[in-house]
């Protein structure tokens, strides 16, 4: 079966498409023919080994993938061949075909394509944790979303909106922030032509900004901290600028705010039941409509390299998808 691989930490050009082997399930596993890939922000830092883990080489780029069930291991009775799945993977995902834990596989409901399946497992379940079990969001609060028009970013905007919060869209043009009100919020900010503090207390005058999701760091972070109200929460979520910020500790004081951490792959190892939960939820809401998540484009797997540039450069609004069959 053919892969695309790296076997050294220089970035995308190190990516190889290969002829593998084909994989066999051990006890306990599935075997998917992999449809469609979600590609990641991370995945470019892991192919740097700058992300929180070193993957075993040669790896794949791709932590989340949707597929179908081609071969059962032993002891697996909850699958069927032929059953579609979506699956976090944690990486290796960018391959004709993939074994992987059956507890991992989530079956996906009818209605709901291999893309949006495979595009949904980190940007929505990193928001719906955050949201959900971190920040316990109230209906009627305000939420401002950094690097709102990128996948997380809509993803949260849209979990956020379907949670009845008033949302808020940060990003650096009127075009991105045009793309996130499509997809639910309330009113955007064009951070590039203004004063991002003075602008988020304005928009959430008198009490302050509730919730803060910060999937960007870098210069944005103080001036959004300083624009959180009375026990706000900020979202640690992730430093797509490159910079991961140093907050001052007498603003969280001063404020009684709370900054928590949303290590999303952490939780999903640890939390798995509440982690498939959250899932189906996501699905359920794709399934009735609820949830649109955009599809920036989609790649085939020789064209993985130029996918991964696209999320690099921060031109990618919405999901970035390879689809190993074509």
């Amino acid at each position: 079966m053919r892969a695309v691989q790296f076997s050294e930490f220089s970035g995308i050009d190190a990516l190889k498409l290969v002829e593998v082997a084909d994989p066999a399930p051990k006890p306990g596993e599935v075997v998917v023919k992999v449809t469609a890939v979600g590609l990641n922000f991370f995945d470019t830092l892991v192919l740097r080994n700058k992300y929180q883990f070193t993957p075993r080489l040669p790896a794949s780029p791709g932590g989340e993938i949707a597929g179908v069930v081609e071969a059962l291991g032993d002891d697996v009775t909850d699958l069927t061949i032929g059953q579609r799945v979506m699956a976090h993977v944690g990486g290796n995902g960018c391959r004709e075909r993939l074994a992987i834990d059956a507890a991992r596989a989530i079956p996906i409901p009818d209605g709901v394509s291999d893309d949006v399946a495979a595009g949904v497992s980190v940007t929505y379940g990193t928001a719906m944790h955050g949201f959900k079990d971190r920040a316990k969001l109230q209906p009627g609060e305000s939420v401002a979303v950094l690097g709102a028009a990128g996948g997380a970013g809509l993803a949260a905007v849209e979990i956020a909106k379907l949670m009845g919060a008033h949302v808020i869209a940060v990003a650096s043009s009127e075009e991105k922030i045009a793309l996130a009100m499509r997809h639910g919020a309330d009113e955007g900010i064009d951070y590039e032509t203004c004063d991002l503090k003075t602008a988020l207390k304005e928009r959430t005058a008198p009490g302050g900004l509730d919730v803060l999701y910060d999937c960007v760091g870098g210069d944005a972070a103080e001036p959004s901290l300083r624009a959180l109200g009375w026990k706000g929460r900020y979202l640690v979520i992730g430093f797509a600028s490159g910079d991961i910020p140093r907050l001052p500790l007498n603003v969280i004081m001063l404020k009684g705010c709370d900054v928590l951490g949303v290590f999303w792959t952490a939780f999903v190892d640890r939390e798995p039941e509440a982690h498939r939960a959250n899932t189906l939820q996501v699905l359920n809401w794709c399934r009735e409509g609820r949830l649109a998540p955009h599809i920036h484009g989609t790649y085939s797997l020789a064209e993985t390299k130029e996918a991964l540039r696209v999320i690099q450069e921060r031109k990618a609004s919405g999901k970035v998808i390879v689809r190993p069959q074509e």
